[in-house]
């Protein structure tokens, strides 16, 4: 990376990601939002990235957090939750951004119903973590942190 890289990651929950830990934990599991944020501020900190995090049941407060994020972030994990399958806009705000982004969902969305399979953002995440519970939130970060050094050096 180079000294100009900022050093802050946005980290994007979207709608429903509130109630984790009390919504569907046989699917979602026991942990809270709080848990993801903490988990996701403590892996950061080990390659010496702070976090920016932003949960929302609004589309487009998570799209204008993903613009600000050109401003100061080095790249963007997110778990769009249902707009994953429904969300141009969404997709379209992380292209524009031209951060590398990392796609996390805690459940197999491909063992799920036919309609969560797709993905708008899919195709502009350099990283994708999917199926593996809220420690899938850490390998990410972990394999997203790679990717902006990857390109820094590049």
């Amino acid at each position: 990376m180079t000294e100009n890289t900022p050093r802050r990651l946005l980290l994007v929950n979207g709608p429903n990601l509130n109630l984790l830990g009390v919504r569907q934990p046989e699917i979602y599991g026991s942990e809270s939002l709080a848990d993801v944020v903490s988990l996701v501020e403590r892996t950061a900190a080990e390659h010496g990235f702070e976090v920016r995090a932003v949960q929302s049941n609004h589309e487009g407060v998570l799209i204008d957090a993903i613009h600000a994020a050109r401003e100061d972030c080095a790249g963007i994990v997110i778990n769009p939750g249902g707009l994953t399958h429904t969300s141009v806009v969404l997709r379209d705000a992380l292209s524009s951004v031209a951060l590398p982004v990392a796609e996390v969902h805690i459940s197999d969305v491909n063992a799920r119903e036919e309609f969560r399979r797709f993905s708008y953002v899919r195709d502009v995440s350099a990283v994708h973590v999917i199926g593996e519970g809220v420690p899938g939130y850490a390998i990410a970060v972990s394999k997203l942190v790679e990717v902006i050094a990857g390109r820094a050096d590049g």
